[in-house]
């Protein structure tokens, strides 16, 4: 009885041993196919910090990674229109002058243009389809239109911001911000693109 008991203790840790090789393994996987992935983008560092959480749901699937990357784009988009908006309003330690006021507000308005176009983007990457069926390449057409616009808005808000003369802390906190999401945004096209029929 003792050498059952003993024999199955065995087997079951043996099968757990297995078990969680697989899962370190297919990790490891997701997370170098994330890597590799990242290395063709613009900012392959910032790609790779931004989505190497991702890997679980990732896995080795380039539309789940351009889906992510659009997330994220529209989560940081979204959360540097809040900050503008508190500095605008004008919230914070940082003030904005009156000659910056007017480059500010444009700012805004391209920031939450660029949120709504991301998100869209994000969603419309859900609807792709099989690729080669009848809709595959219009919706993946919409998402590279939309991120692409959205990379429009946020380089006009910091041209707005340059033209704007020299500023203080408040746009150079601004101009930091926008420029992150503009890089995210950068990455998230280029990994939207490797979905399409060339790669």
């Amino acid at each position: 009885m003792a050498e059952a008991t003993a024999s199955k203790l065995s087997l079951l840790l043996l099968l757990l041993c297995i078990s969680a090789g697989e899962l370190t393994s297919a990790a490891t996987s997701s997370t170098d196919f994330i890597r590799s992935s990242c290395g063709s983008t613009t900012y392959p560092a910032l790609c790779v910090k931004c989505l190497s959480a991702y890997a679980p749901s990732v896995r080795r699937s380039p539309r789940e990674l351009a889906r992510a990357a659009l997330t994220v784009s529209a989560d940081r988009a979204r959360s540097a229109s809040a900050y503008i908006a508190r500095l605008s309003a004008g919230g914070g330690s940082k003030a904005i002058n009156a000659r910056e006021a007017g480059a500010v507000r444009d700012c805004l308005d391209n920031m939450a243009d660029s949120v709504d176009q991301l998100r869209q983007s994000a969603q419309e990457m859900g609807r792709l389809g099989r690729a080669g069926s009848a809709g595959f390449m219009w919706h993946l057409s919409n998402v590279q239109t939309w991120c692409s616009a959205a990379l429009t808005d946020e380089n006009t808000c910091l041209d707005s911001l340059s033209q704007s003369g020299s500023g203080g802390a408040a746009k150079e906190a601004i101009r930091k911000k926008v420029v992150e999401v503009a890089q995210l945004t950068s990455n998230a096209l280029v990994l939207v693109n490797r979905n399409g029929p060339n790669y």
